[in-house]
């Protein structure tokens, strides 16, 4: 059976709370997990460090709450920590993402062509900093015993 899926327009995309209109959104966990080794012969595997990051890509007529957070802040590095969350539904498709403690970056200010004929935008990068790290449709990337005591 066929139906509605989820695309690229499905995403809502939240801030605090905040609707946000981007153009383009994307998270990238990595995770160092690697082969245990004896005597050279894989031997099961061992837990690594992890990371992630992403970008928000939006244009200049959906800028104002990231300029509302710089100008309560004080500067735009001054902008606190944030969550952010990504959440889909289309036909019986859901899908929910969501990071936290991510801190902004405001990267690609000024990308503009004097033709025209495309909206100015502008990149903000981010990487999350939060032990609550990151969750895929509710269910925690790391297990709960490496972040219960952070």
């Amino acid at each position: 059976m066929s139906g509605k899926r989820i695309s690229g327009q499905s995403i809502d995309f939240n801030m605090d709370g905040d609707l946000v209109h981007a153009d383009k959104v994307g998270l990238t966990v990595t995770d160092n997990t690697a082969v245990a080794q004896t005597k050279g012969v894989p031997d099961g595997f061992i837990n690594g460090d992890v990371s992630a990051e992403g970008e928000i890509e939006l244009a200049t007529k959906y800028l104002s709450i990231f300029t509302a957070k710089a100008r309560q802040a004080g500067s735009w590095r001054a902008i606190p920590t944030v969550d952010l969350m990504w959440y889909a539904k289309a036909g019986t498709e859901e899908f929910k993402v969501e990071a936290f403690g991510c801190k902004l970056n405001f990267t690609d200010i000024l990308d503009a062509e004097s033709k025209g004929g495309a909206v100015l935008t502008h990149k903000i990068k981010y990487i999350v900093t939060s032990p609550d790290f990151v969750r895929i449709n509710g269910i925690p990337y790391l297990e709960s015993e490496l972040t219960d005591k952070l």
